[in-house]
């Protein structure tokens, strides 16, 4: 009985309903607690603290998928004026959040609100963009459902203004869901740029992330992406997967289910965008997609290459032919081994532009002319293959 009445008064206490000095029960072990103030004190911690820290788990938001130049302040800046925008903010003036914690290492951050129904209303903000990519907004691991459900709203308010920040109420969130595509089989040196135009070709992606290697920050040759009309999401699967991408097929499917067929109504609509992807087929050829760099061929012989002389006179020529087309970074012009081993690339010559524009005229300025006698063949050359010095295609 002692006990239980000891622990009774201690869970009172911790919510607030007693004061800080305790007072004896009458009739019931009158000497447990000492009747006179100050001889029997325990730490006071503010209501207002222990508040925030009873609901801190239902405040705070997971957030991952960050890009390696986010901090802290960045972090803390954007999603409050990202809730504004949305009308999320429900405690008042001011910033919704309150704190951020970054785990630069693994690309995560908890962001802590000032209340637990802005916390719930940041979880529509799941997929968007933040400094370039998508970012994942999720509860973290110490979320406790059952607490939070008597703290405050643990969805969303229905009428937040998502447009205001590009995204749509009720889809399924940045590059989740069952509407979530997969996208294989891309060719290593396309860009993210490249990938997202062709896929562009059906609509507006909600969602998209091209795969890369964490260390060589190359494509893996997979991406995922998420329509912001979900209804396109077969559409787009049943017209690209199976097309060639110069040496590759891609395998396009939703990312969490084998292939599916388009629906009767949408049989019209899929006969026109797979003619748009034909069409466009035609222009992502390898060699034909735009790249900074262009590589000629048919423009030097083996033997020209040898002598010093000749050599950094050719080199001279070329810098001064490209640079009239754009900003010339960068001319490479591979010279045979002196002990006779092959080199891979001898007889071409590399020119990379600062930007597509230049290579562009360049390519239009310099394929099919003559040189010495030879006509020239100008073609696009990946940039990641010319960054490595891989000059063998």
């Amino acid at each position: 009985m002692v006990s239980m009445i000891f622990l009774s008064w201690h869970l009172m206490y911790f919510i607030g309903q007693v004061p800080v000095a305790p007072t004896a029960v009458p009739g019931m072990f009158p000497n447990i607690f000492p009747l006179t103030p100050g001889q029997f004190s325990l730490p006071v911690m503010p209501v207002q603290a222990m508040t925030q820290q009873a609901t801190r788990h239902a405040r705070r938001v997971y957030v991952g998928g960050l890009a390696p130049s986010a901090n802290e302040q960045s972090v803390a800046t954007f999603f409050s004026q990202v809730m504004a925008a949305i009308g999320g903010n429900t405690a008042g003036p001011g910033d919704a959040v309150v704190n951020v914690y970054i785990n630069h290492e693994k690309k995560f951050a908890f962001v802590e609100m000032r209340s637990v129904e802005e916390a719930s209303n940041a979880m529509a903000l799941d997929g968007i963009i933040f400094e370039g990519a998508p970012v994942k907004v999720r509860r973290p691991s110490d979320y406790n459902p059952s607490l939070a459900a008597a703290l405050g709203p643990s969805q969303p308010n229905p009428n937040l203004n998502l447009a205001a920040v590009g995204l749509s109420s009720g889809s399924t969130g940045g590059l989740e869901g069952p509407d979530r595509i997969f996208v294989g089989g891309l060719p290593y040196y396309f860009t993210e740029a490249q990938v997202r135009e062709l896929l562009e070709s059906f609509g507006s992606l909600r969602g998209f992330d091209l795969v890369k290697d964490r260390e060589t920050g190359n494509s893996k040759g997979y991406a995922f992406c998420v329509y912001q009309d979900l209804s396109v999401t077969d559409i787009a699967c049943a017209a690209l997967n199976g097309i060639k991408m110069g040496d590759k097929t891609l395998t396009v499917r939703r990312a969490n289910q084998g292939v599916t067929q388009p629906r009767p109504e949408q049989e019209i609509i899929l006969l026109q965008a797979q003619q748009q992807v034909a069409l466009q087929k035609l222009v992502y050829q390898a060699g034909s997609l735009p790249t900074k760099v262009i590589c000629l061929t048919h423009v030097v012989s083996e033997d020209e290459l040898k002598d010093d002389e000749e050599y950094e006179d050719i080199l001279e020529d070329m810098r001064g032919e490209g640079g009239k087309y754009g900003t010339l970074l960068n001319a490479v012009i591979p010279r045979p081994s002196p002990n006779g081993e092959p080199v891979p690339g001898v007889g071409k010559v590399f020119l990379e532009y600062a930007d597509t524009e230049g290579s562009v005229k360049a390519r239009q300025g310099l394929h099919g002319r003559k040189f010495g006698g030879n006509q020239v063949t100008a073609i696009f050359y990946p940039e990641i293959k010319f960054a490595q010095g891989e000059y063998d295609d």
